[in-house]
């Protein structure tokens, strides 16, 4: 009896178990550390996101990974864990700045995105017919002038950050964040800073495999090009050619 109760508890999407637990929601955020690893820095002038978008075969158009998102002229978010998932909460957050502008007139707030996105991902916790996402987001932008990072989880907890990582490696980068990162750190260290933090889960990591965008109160909202990437790799001191040999 009691290892059936326990799998009452295992499969209950919404219920706690006596050490007050929720499986469902443990089981999603282990999807979410078998990801790919995605990376958020807030810097002196704005956001860095970066995520690992490494296909699964050569034949694969590496493009199509899409691991980093625009929600709006000012927010961006990078994603981990299952992508249909993640596919959701970004349509989702993106509906919620165009009600924020059609109603009000005005852009949304970061922080009030994040809580309204973690709103709905926690109401997945407490419904029967439902699962929880199995992916989780880092949400950044500018809010009135002054950058903003946020993280939110399978479980629906919103929290506020100055570096963090989501995805596989998890424990590793955000020791390396936690080391390097600084209050002062300027845009084109935290583009480095983001590359060598993504480098810490595999170090044969090149730029035609990384991902990032970033986020300032001029430009908004803005994706960078391979090109770019390979002069955000030399500007990290990142030597290709040794990983090669």
């Amino acid at each position: 009896m009691r290892g059936n109760d326990q799998q009452a508890y295992d499969r209950g999407t919404s219920l706690f178990s006596p050490d007050g637990r929720i499986y469902q929601v443990e089981y999603a955020r282990e999807a979410v550390s078998r990801g790919a690893p995605s990376v958020g820095i807030r810097t002196a002038d704005g956001v860095v996101l970066a995520a690992q978008s490494r296909a699964g075969s050569s034949l694969m158009e590496s493009e199509s990974i899409e691991k980093l998102h625009k929600i709006d002229g000012h927010v961006g978010a990078a994603s981990a864990g299952h992508v249909a998932d993640a596919r959701q909460l970004i349509d989702f957050a993106r509906q919620q700045g165009q009600v924020s502008q059609l109603r009000y007139g005005e852009p949304i707030d970061v922080e009030a995105l994040t809580k309204e996105l973690t709103d709905h991902i926690q109401e997945n916790t407490q419904r029967g017919g439902t699962r929880p996402y199995g992916a989780a987001l880092l949400i950044g932008g500018i809010e009135n002038g002054e950058p903003r990072l946020f993280a939110a989880d399978p479980s629906g907890t919103p929290n506020e950050w100055k570096a963090t990582v989501i995805g596989g490696s998890g424990a590793d980068i955000q020791e390396f964040l936690e080391d390097e990162w600084d209050e002062e750190i300027s845009h084109d260290d935290g583009l480095a800073l983001a590359v060598r933090a993504l480098r810490v889960a595999t170090d044969e990591l090149g730029p035609t495999e990384v991902s990032i965008s970033t986020l300032s109160a001029d430009d908004g909202y803005r994706a960078l090009t391979v090109d770019e990437i390979e002069g955000v790799f030399d500007d990290a001191d990142i030597d290709l050619d040794a990983d090669n040999e």
